[in-house]
């Protein structure tokens, strides 16, 4: 029988109950199952790498977004593949893959043995003077204006769990209010071809503009194989309501001034100063002066019924 490690989210505890035994019982028809409970993002990671080291199958991350990165960057470039398990407000790579949103289907459907697909991923350099640190985004990374609203929302994590997206855009418009909008953009993007000046810089490893809240996913079925990012040259309060009107509709965003859109890039370059925060898929990362973002369109194995490119 093929082996499963379940790693669920702490923070979820309160599924230990009726639900995580519903899980494993679904899950243990078709694999070996064990569960652990990290207490920490470090641990996520290394349980996941030893894990993959081991030699198990699959690595199942029950629980948001953040638990599914930690697993990610726990398993990869290595054999294992990723399962994921959904339990929380928001699980954006599990909606952009058509994995189901409940747990009890999503495990149900984990054991039913469906093959594994490429996913794709942002590679994250990050030079610290010592050497190259290297990330994964699975969804969504960002310098800058992006990460400074993920870094507000984690300091109310009641808040974070109960109202995701909603509780997301709250602390958005709170550090909007809170800049000196006067102050000229920080940052210097570059992607071998084009250079912006920029306050904000959101990377996304599929189309761009995708996910809000509930609102439904829109996924191109069309090939692509580097990222998308949006580049906001100064970000003032009055220009946010056309921003994200146009990222839930899906209406092009390049004709909002002062605001640029650049696709299917191999390759982008941030250089900040002063340094600015850094976030992948909702996890602060540090602040930055240095960064390159990288596509890997292969970069993953994932257990999904749809793949987020063409085949």
């Amino acid at each position: 029988m093929r082996s499963l490690l379940l790693i669920a989210n702490p923070a979820a505890s309160r599924f230990t109950g009726g639900l995580h035994r519903s899980v494993v019982l679904r899950l243990s028809r078709a694999y070996e199952v064990e569960t652990v409970w990290p207490t920490s993002a470090g641990e996520v990671e290394a349980r996941a790498l030893q894990a993959a080291h081991d030699g198990v199958d699959i690595v199942a991350a029950m629980g948001g977004d953040g638990v599914v990165h930690h697993v990610v960057n726990g398993i990869c470039d290595t054999r294992a593949t990723l399962g994921i398990i959904p339990a929380g407000t928001t699980n954006v790579l599990a909606r952009i893959l058509g994995i189901p949103a409940r747990p009890g289907r999503a495990a149900a459907y984990l054991a039913s043995g469906p093959p594994a697909i490429y996913a794709p991923l942002a590679q994250i350099s990050l030079d610290t003077g010592a050497g190259t640190t290297v990330r994964y985004a699975t969804f969504a990374t960002g310098v800058g204006f992006d990460a400074e609203a993920v870094r507000v929302s984690n300091l109310e994590p009641y808040r974070k769990y109960w109202f995701g997206g909603i509780h997301y855009a709250r602390s958005a418009v709170g550090v909007v209010l809170s800049r000196d909008n006067r102050q000229p953009p920080n940052m210097r993007v570059d992607d071998g071809e084009r250079s912006v000046n920029a306050a904000a810089v959101l990377v996304q490893v599929h189309d761009p503009y995708t996910y809000f809240g509930r609102v439904p996913l829109r996924v191109s079925r069309r090939p692509h194989t580097g990222l998308a990012a949006l580049l906001v040259e100064r970000l003032t309060l009055p220009r946010i309501p056309a921003i994200l009107a146009a990222a839930i509709t899906g209406r092009n965003l390049e004709r909002i001034p002062g605001v640029h859109v650049w696709e299917d890039v191999r390759q982008i370059d941030v250089h900040a100063e002063p340094p600015s925060p850094l976030q992948a898929d909702g996890e602060l990362l540090g602040a930055v002066d240095s960064v390159r973002f990288s596509a890997r369109p292969r970069g993953l194995r994932v257990v999904a019924p749809t793949a987020p490119v063409n085949e």
